[in-house]
């Protein structure tokens, strides 16, 4: 399955692998270096710790490249009135009679403990493209499902404080 991304979340990673490899690279490799130089390597801690984090790095510029070259470039361009990607939208949740705030972000920005959730969940997939005032049902599984009412839509232009999921 391809991860569906945004132009800006390939920038990121771009950016990301771009520093893993000039900046982070090289001073891992002389942390090895060093911690080599101390001797015996059958008992020297500094040294696995410094080949473990060296690895770290190398598996996450692998991880971020595979994302990139895999990955489903996806429009995040939307109507003015209507839920995109990046809006903050304000929901009433008939069910528990509260009102909830949420964004809506690609996979590979969700965290929902920052309230940040995904186009892929069955609340970004039912909310994206709807509009201020709309009734929406959310399908959780085939046997449960709840209804929101959409009570605010704010564009959020810059994300570029948002992180790349670490995995």
């Amino acid at each position: 399955m391809y991860d569906r991304l945004t132009a800006s979340d390939i920038k990121k990673m771009e950016e990301e692998i771009e520093y893993r490899k000039v900046t982070l690279r090289k001073n891992l490799l002389e942390d090895v270096k060093e911690a080599r130089s101390h001797g015996d390597l059958s008992e020297n801690f500094e040294y696995y710790a410094a080949k473990k984090e060296k690895n770290k790095n190398e598996s996450r510029i692998r991880f971020l490249e595979r994302m990139i070259k895999t990955a489903e470039i996806i429009d995040d361009s939307s109507g003015n009135d209507e839920v995109g990607m990046n809006d903050r939208v304000e929901v009433y949740v008939e069910e528990d009679d509260m009102v909830e705030s949420y964004r809506i972000v690609t996979t590979v920005r969700a965290n929902s403990l920052k309230k940040l959730i995904s186009i892929e969940s069955p609340l970004g997939k039912a909310l994206m493209g709807k509009k201020v005032g709309e009734r929406v049902e959310i399908k959780v599984n085939p046997s449960y499902s709840y209804f929101v009412v959409i009570k605010d839509i704010e564009k959020i232009e810059d994300d570029s404080q948002d992180k790349i999921r670490s995995y």
